[in-house]
């Protein structure tokens, strides 16, 4: 098997790796332990910045994947891949603002923002798993 053809299931694995992260870490400052809450949330980050500079290496390397089909599938597929990207490059300054609070212990403002970042994230993280089956799995083959 080939990096071309492994990449994109480890980068849909690094997606799925920060969703699960953060939903301990969810569960986490649900049961108030702010400890293991930071130490999951800090884990989802890096597995998200990972996921981001692999996957701009993966682009540098290989270029845009196009979906091959052409049926309500493809419109599927593209809604989807649509509203990641755009959700995703929110949520770069939005995940950065509320690790810097959450580290400074401004836990006010962090809640603030955290409220609306981690269902963003967790949105981001989940759509990269779906683009990439659905790319990778579900498309028809090409012509």
């Amino acid at each position: 098997m080939s990096w071309e053809q492994i990449h994109p299931a480890i980068n849909a694995g690094l997606n799925a790796t920060s969703a699960i992260l953060l939903g301990f870490g969810f569960a986490a400052i649900k049961r108030k332990d702010i400890a293991r809450h930071r130490a999951f949330m800090v884990a989802a980050f890096t597995a998200s910045t990972i996921f981001l500079i692999s996957y701009l290496v993966r682009y540098a390397l290989t270029g845009s994947h196009r979906y091959p089909g052409d049926g309500w599938d493809k419109i599927v597929y593209l809604l989807i891949l649509f509203t990641h990207m755009v959700l995703a490059a929110i949520l770069v300054p939005m995940a950065l603002r509320a690790l810097f609070l959450g580290w400074r212990a401004r836990f006010t403002d962090h809640r603030r923002i955290a409220k609306w970042t981690w269902p963003i994230w967790m949105y981001v993280s989940v759509t990269g798993v779906v683009v990439y089956v659905m790319l990778y799995h579900l498309a028809p083959a090409p012509h």
